[in-house]
């Protein structure tokens, strides 16, 4: 099972429509180090932006040892030299991309009951997001599920990781970790913060006093 990071940076598209995002990126990404997974999701932007920032983006994160995920595009994460790719409740099946990938890059999915989690773990999930947990804008149409379904979730599967997503401020993840998470998955808690770099080191200070 390839290893997995404590923290996940999810953009979206008006995340990579920043002006100065690689720079942003780059700032992030050495706060973190190996610990943090960047996720690169924009559902409205084209693959050739995205395969062309994917392509700035491998030599910093093989500098600072982070790792690059590519969310749904998986034909970028093929093309672009990505570690991983993430899948949501509409990308292909995780069965069919192990198919296709092998174990050359891991493989997350997106998971919201105890069922999408067995499922993901017995089609060969390396992890799964688990959420969404809290109240948040990116998701304000979706009743937030609570901890409690990091608890159940964990309950049924056997040594998948998980990560929480959804609402995720610093003060609230030792209760996601406490709930059998093992990490964290932040979008608003790092790209709108004042200061990323620091946001990023904030996050990880909790995550490993948890």
């Amino acid at each position: 099972m390839k290893r997995i990071p404590r923290l996940h940076l999810v953009t979206d598209d008006d995340v990579l429509a920043r002006p100065g995002i690689v720079s942003m990126m780059k700032t992030v990404l050495e706060a973190g180090g190996a610990d943090v997974a960047l996720h690169v999701r924009g559902p409205s932007t084209n693959g050739r932006e995205i395969h062309e920032l994917v392509t700035k983006l491998r030599p910093i994160t093989d500098a600072t040892g982070g790792s690059l995920f590519l969310n749904d595009r998986l034909d970028v994460a093929l093309t672009a030299g990505a570690d991983g790719v993430h899948l949501g409740q509409r990308s292909l099946p995780v069965h069919v991309v192990r198919r296709l990938v092998g174990y050359d890059l891991a493989v997350g999915a997106s998971v919201h009951d105890e069922r999408e989690s067995t499922i993901a773990e017995e089609e060969g999930a390396d992890y799964a997001f688990v959420g969404t947990l809290f109240m948040t804008p990116s998701h304000d149409r979706i009743d937030p599920a609570g901890l409690s379904l990091v608890s159940s979730v964990r309950s049924v599967v056997r040594e998948m990781p998980l990560v929480g997503i959804g609402g995720i401020t610093p003060e609230r993840v030792g209760m996601v970790l406490s709930a059998g998470a093992k990490g964290v998955a932040v979008m608003r808690g790092v790209w709108n913060a004042e200061n990323p770099g620091e946001a990023v080191q904030v996050y990880l200070s909790e995550l490993k006093g948890g």
